[in-house]
């Protein structure tokens, strides 16, 4: 039987899960405006902690993880663990380019970490961990991103296989292209530290 329609479902479940901006939603019902106007203009928790709500930080840090996680132990219960990959996978594209913000969206860092942890959860230990380690030391999130996502697909080989490898390895691509302009300006030293007023940071 072929798997098509399951891994399709997957990924239209994981797509609509993934395209719900929490950042947004959060930011607008606390009377604070559109938070793509402010700093960065990205809808990531990075960017709402720029408006000083440091609640409304950590509420969109933990959504935007716990969609991609939803969408993997959704897909993966009702059509497998295949399906619930690709879920994972969709849910970043669908963090990234939302539809219903004319296909921008955030850096997929909390999707993709929270698709990493219900796909493989040591393996997104991992990655948790070397965001935390690189952001002690540098005090830049796009750089804890990169090294997080770097790791991320090796740890999942190690602890959980190819299958969650692979889908790790989409996930670091996607994040990875998603950070060129900050590769950029890492690269230049010009990169801001998290705290600062800085612009299109992860």
């Amino acid at each position: 039987m072929s798997l098509a329609p399951e891994l399709l479902m997957g990924a239209i479940l994981g797509a609509l899960l993934g395209s719900i901006p929490f950042g947004l939603v959060l930011t607008k019902a606390a009377g604070l405006g559109d938070i793509r106007k402010v700093g960065s203009g990205n809808i990531g928790a990075t960017n709402v902690l720029r408006t000083g709500r440091k609640d409304l930080a950590a509420a969109t840090l933990v959504l935007d993880g716990g969609k991609g996680a939803a969408a993997v132990v959704i897909a993966a219960a009702l059509w497998g663990p295949l399906a619930g990959a690709v879920a994972g996978v969709a849910a970043v594209i669908g963090h990234l380019y939302t539809p219903w913000l004319g296909f921008s969206g955030g850096k997929g860092v909390a999707t993709g970490l929270g698709t990493l942890l219900a796909l493989a959860f040591p393996a997104g230990l991992v990655a948790c961990a070397a965001w935390l380690a690189t952001a002690k030391i540098t005090k830049i999130s796009s750089a804890s991103a990169l090294v997080a996502f770097a790791l991320a697909p090796l740890a999942a080989w190690v602890f959980a296989g190819p299958m969650p490898a692979v889908a790790a390895l989409a996930i670091a691509a996607l994040v990875y292209l998603r950070h060129e302009g900050n590769i950029r300006r890492l690269i230049a030293g010009t990169e801001p530290r998290i705290g600062a007023s800085k612009k299109d940071e992860a």
